[in-house]
């Protein structure tokens, strides 16, 4: 009998740990832009966070400080859409720098990091049951699950996984070296996803170099509820 419910015990310690390795990363967005005086902490910071398995940090450059004199040289327009409809979403009054999203579902300013810390903890804590998520050469495959009730969107990530340095030659940061790392270059919308699975055409990366990532996220800046990493 003794060995009957050890064998029991072992066999759902093994679920669980399948169940925790099947469990997608966090994902950190931080919004940040070059121009931004603030900004140098943050970036560092959740630079660092790209040592564990467990969270995805991404960065996106905005491109509403460009006026201050220095263009940003990541910023594509679409980033700073992105933001704003997480500000809508999480009751932002304007979008600032440096802004960090967790998960899709809570946001701080960039310079506390005790504050991202805390809840890159709470969204590991957080239940998880996202659907099966792969991607091959040129697709890729979202399988079923719960669906949600104002409907839920794939997106399509790429980012550069180096650590970049930038001069700054103008602007607030003007001779000053702006480290950043895992820039996003890529972000488009792949669909729409109804809790059936379906298979989605990736369009080409626009550099060598890049990791995609695939988004399963509820609508206009919500939760994200799978992650999918390729090459």
């Amino acid at each position: 009998m003794r060995r009957g419910v050890i064998a029991i015990a072992a066999f759902a310690l093994a679920l669980c740990a399948g169940a925790a390795l099947a469990r997608p990363p966090v994902v950190v967005e931080l919004f940040t832009a070059q121009g931004c005086s603030s900004c140098g902490k943050a970036s560092a910071y959740v630079a660092g966070l790209a040592g564990d398995k467990d969270v995805l940090p991404l960065t996106f450059a905005v491109d509403y400080w460009d006026y201050l004199g220095w263009k940003d040289t990541f910023a594509k327009p679409e980033f700073t859409e992105r933001q704003k409809a997480y500000a809508r979403r999480l009751g932002v009054a304007e979008v600032y720098t440096p802004q960090v999203v967790v998960g899709g579902v809570a946001q701080t300013p960039g310079v506390k990091s005790e504050a991202v810390a805390r809840l890159v903890r709470e969204a590991r804590r957080a239940p998880a049951n996202p659907p099966d998520m792969n991607i091959g050469d040129s697709k890729a495959r979202v399988g079923s699950g719960r669906r949600s009730p104002g409907g839920a969107d794939v997106w399509l990530v790429r980012y550069d996984p180096r650590e970049q340095t930038i001069e700054v030659k103008d602007g607030d940061n003007r001779g000053q070296s702006v480290v950043e790392r895992n820039v996003v270059v890529q972000l488009e919308r792949l669909g729409p996803w109804k809790g059936r699975p379906v298979l989605y055409k990736l369009p080409p990366a626009p550099q060598d170099g890049l990791q995609t990532v695939v988004l399963l996220q509820d609508r206009d800046g919500g939760r994200i509820l799978g992650v999918a990493a390729g090459k």
